[in-house]
């Protein structure tokens, strides 16, 4: 026992000296490595929680912090190259588990940072009246019906500021009001713009015929098609909702962040539709929703 108290001591002794050895060779590179590696750890962290993989955090910490133990404790087992590899292979695999989520928290840091590319028609969306969004929720569900009725396939997408620049050059400039019948005229099966995305931002459809980035998961089912491909595949990436009429079937589907919901009714259109435009509902509506955000 006292052999193994008089280790410890020395360790402890050993990690004090080398810890004043540092301070005294300190240099700028090693400010650096530090600051690279806390950097890391809190972007991870970040992800982690933002996607309410709270336990997932904890584990990533408690890995770390039992390579931080054997690095400093068995400095003979565990050098410093050791150490880093070992803190940056864990971290990249939390980062795959997470690379969708990643990928959007990317274009959103790359939206924000060129002042918002959806400048390109119209600007930021200004908050209206209460009617003028409730009007705006009546067409855009009409229009949607009517093409569920007549099986005419649609793909729009409800952007709340967060498109990729690429998106909206990809199509054609609208920036016009919405309505039923501009919709479902944009979607008519002849009409040019009909196989590409509308986006719409605020009270306006900002563009039409947009292309969209088809997402590259195999676990849908094989009867998706091209629009529910690429309706999934922009909310994998841009923080957006995409409505989807099926050409063949006359389906519609309400998909958030990669998730589908098929068969949905006005209800259901509805609620996706409110939330949306959250901002702008009244108090008894945000309370039904779920509460203040």
């Amino acid at each position: 026992m006292e052999m193994r108290l008089l280790t410890v001591a020395e360790r402890l002794k050993q990690i004090t000296d080398g810890t004043m050895r540092f301070f005294n060779n300190f240099q700028v590179v090693f400010a650096l490595e530090i600051l690279c590696f806390f950097i890391l750890i809190y972007y991870v962290s970040k992800v982690l929680r933002d996607n309410d993989a709270t336990k997932l955090m904890f584990v990533y910490w408690i890995l770390l912090l039992l390579g931080g133990v054997l690095f400093v404790f068995a400095e003979e087992l565990v050098d410093k190259r050791f150490f880093l590899f070992y803190v940056i292979l864990i971290s990249a695999f939390m980062l795959i588990l997470f690379n969708v989520e990643v990928k959007k928290s990317l274009w959103d840091v790359h939206t924000l940072g060129r002042g918002s590319a959806e400048k390109l028609s119209g600007g930021n969306a200004e908050i209206r009246p209460q009617a003028d969004t409730e009007r705006c929720i009546t067409n855009v569900i009409k229009a949607l019906q009517n093409m569920s009725k007549n099986n005419v396939g649609a793909l729009i997408v409800l952007s709340k500021g967060s498109l990729p620049k690429q998106v909206l050059q990809s199509g054609v400039e609208i920036d016009a009001e919405i309505s039923t019948q501009l919709i479902e005229g944009i979607f008519f099966p002849k009409a040019p713009l009909h196989d590409g995305a509308m986006i719409i931002h605020g009270h306006k459809i900002q563009a039409a015929g947009c292309f969209l980035p088809l997402t590259q998961k195999t676990s849908y089912p094989k009867d998706y098609g091209t629009r529910h491909r690429a309706g999934i595949g922009i909310t994998e990436v841009a923080n957006v909702i995409s409505l989807v009429v099926s050409e063949e079937t006359g389906i519609i589907s309400i998909i958030k962040q990669g998730n589908v919901t098929r068969y949905a009714d006005h209800d259901m259109l509805v609620d996706a539709l409110k939330d949306y435009y959250w901002q702008e509902m009244p108090l008894t509506d945000k309370k039904k929703s779920g509460g203040l955000r």
